[in-house]
């Protein structure tokens, strides 16, 4: 029995000798094959926000070279198609089978061309990308910055550059607020806020998707009415915030009938400018969160340099600047420097300087995390309540055209004021009306309310929920739709709402902070609150 096992053994192992170098060939001749199970969309990039640039029916074949670093979205070909992102969702592909492609960047040329399944002849080839260091405006960095796998801070970082770092860019986002440079140790993409380049050497530069040349001849968005100076706000306003600021984020915001879209910045990351220039040249008004350096807000001059930091901002035409963030949580300031009279006087000096600047220039304080964790107010931390009411003691409804708030925990039509089926189902920041009462009654009605955060969480189409955030695990997207259009229209109709950002519009990240889940665009491409909102 046994020599008859080793005989067996001889000969399978002979077989697999012949046979192995034909399959070792194979994946690196044509890559792993697939085949959808859906109808799925084509993107020239990994993730809904980049451009449409065809569909597949279910049932095709598909020829995949490899990945997102996600393990969300592959890159393939299929006949008569271009190299094109797909999500991996909707392939016949086991996780094992995903994570086993090479992970690449939108830049990475492809050799699929020319090896889809039954590919015809008039098949188009898909657009070269233009060659790192060749062609393109010599341009220096204006501060550190990072160097991004794709246009837009969600993308995988993969390199930084320092201050005055020498790049070639050869390429821009359609939105021109990123460009793509070669540099010393590769390629990738860097926001436009950071390189010495002027708005008429940007818009020279041809619009990279995916790391292709995009056709002269590819539709564009309509082009917004620039915005040429900063007027007095008034009324009620609509935005979102975004993460990118390209044609289909913008052509949603115009359909949900937004005028304001939202950045948060950093001041120790400078930039900012390129962004009030973007937004006024596709029609938008713009607020800036500036949020400054938790460990350095005890430094002497500190408060002195953000004030002129803004100040600046302000002069280079800023709508409106929100004066930090959650500045009642140790993670947005420094542990034991918590103090509302504190932020009173950083809020004072901002203003100040801002309306010295830009007398238009909407002032709004920092809006703080609700919470009644703490059980009133230490250096450590701060009930939003208790810290709104240190601020109105120190008289910071004089140094401030809006009070800042943040919404994003409802799980209850904003209508409601009472059923949410938490415990503590009773606290104000379990409802909208709860949130406007108590910030609004804060300061006497002296001052008219700033949603600079406004929005509602659904998992639907992204998966469980983690553990913090699983209050929210029982809502659709249909439910946040109909809530935030709900929402819009009690503020507007309140009289005491002067601006609401919707949070978010565009973001993609779902991991432990699960930001896409609050996203209008749902990974599908779809904006149900869109069509809500526009139709308000």
């Amino acid at each position: 029995m046994q020599r008859s096992s080793n005989l067996i053994y001889l000969v399978l192992l002979l077989v697999f000798i012949s046979v192995s170098p034909v399959l070792a060939e194979v994946p690196q001749q044509v890559g792993l094959s697939a085949t959808t199970t859906e109808k799925l969309n084509l993107r020239s990039g990994p993730g809904t926000h980049w451009r449409l640039v065809g569909t597949l029916e279910a049932g095709v074949s598909v020829r995949l070279d490899g990945r997102d670093h996600r393990a969300e979205w592959v890159r393939g070909l299929a006949a008569g198609s271009e190299v094109a992102w797909m999500a991996a969702h909707y392939l016949s592909l086991s996780t094992e089978q995903v994570a086993a492609l090479p992970i690449i960047s939108v830049d990475t040329p492809s050799s699929l061309a020319g090896s889809a399944p039954a590919a015809s002849a008039s098949a188009p080839a898909s657009n070269p990308a233009a060659a790192p260091g060749g062609p393109g405006i010599s341009a220096q960095t204006t501060a550190t910055v990072n160097v991004r796998s794709g246009p837009g801070t969600t993308y995988e970082k993969i390199a930084s550059l320092k201050y005055q770092a020498e790049v070639n860019a050869n390429g821009r986002s359609a939105g021109q607020d990123w460009v793509r440079v070669a540099f010393s140790g590769g390629t990738g993409w860097v926001s436009v806020s950071f390189l010495s380049l002027t708005a008429a050497e940007v818009a020279s530069l041809p619009v990279m998707e995916g790391g292709a040349v995009v056709a002269p001849d590819a539709p564009a968005a309509p082009a917004a009415p620039a915005i040429t100076h900063t007027a007095a706000v008034r009324g009620f306003n609509l935005g979102g915030h975004v993460s990118g600021f390209g044609p289909a984020t913008v052509a949603a915001m115009q359909r949900a009938g937004m005028t304001w879209v939202k950045k948060q910045i950093r001041i120790s990351d400078g930039g900012g400018s390129g962004a009030i220039s973007d937004a006024h040249a596709k029609g938008f008004r713009i607020l800036l969160g500036v949020v400054g350096s938790p460990s350095s807000v005890n430094d002497p001059d500190y408060i002195a340099r953000y004030a002129q930091n803004v100040a600046s901002l302000a002069a280079a035409g800023a709508d409106a600047i929100e004066i930090w963030n959650e500045q009642n949580l140790d993670r947005e300031r420094a542990a034991g420097s918590i103090d509302p009279a504190r932020y009173t006087e950083l809020l004072r000096q901002s203003y100040n300087a801002i309306k010295a600047a830009n007398p238009n220039t909407l002032v709004i304080s920092g809006a703080p995390a609700p919470t009644g964790f703490f059980g009133g107010c230490t250096p450590n931390g701060c009930d939003d309540k208790a810290f709104l009411a240190g601020m109105a003691a120190a008289g910071a409804a004089n140094y401030m055209d809006c009070v800042g708030v943040h919404y994003n925990e409802g799980i209850v039509s904003p209508g409601q004021r009472t059923g949410d089926p938490r415990g503590n189902s009773g606290h104000y920041t379990r409802y909208f009306w709860g949130m406007v009462d108590t910030y609004y009654n804060a300061f006497g009605g002296a001052r008219p309310l700033c949603f600079t955060e406004l929005g509602y969480l659904s998992p639907q189409g992204f998966g469980s929920l983690p553990e913090q955030f699983a209050w929210a695990a029982n809502v659709t997207v249909a439910q946040q739709a109909s809530w935030l259009a709900e929402a819009v229209s009690l503020s507007r109709n309140s009289g005491k709402v002067r601006l609401l950002i919707i949070w978010n519009v565009d973001f993609t990240s779902y991991g432990s902070d699960p930001m896409a889940g609050y996203a209008m665009i749902r990974p599908d491409g779809s904006c149900p609150a869109c069509a809500a909102l526009g139709g308000r």
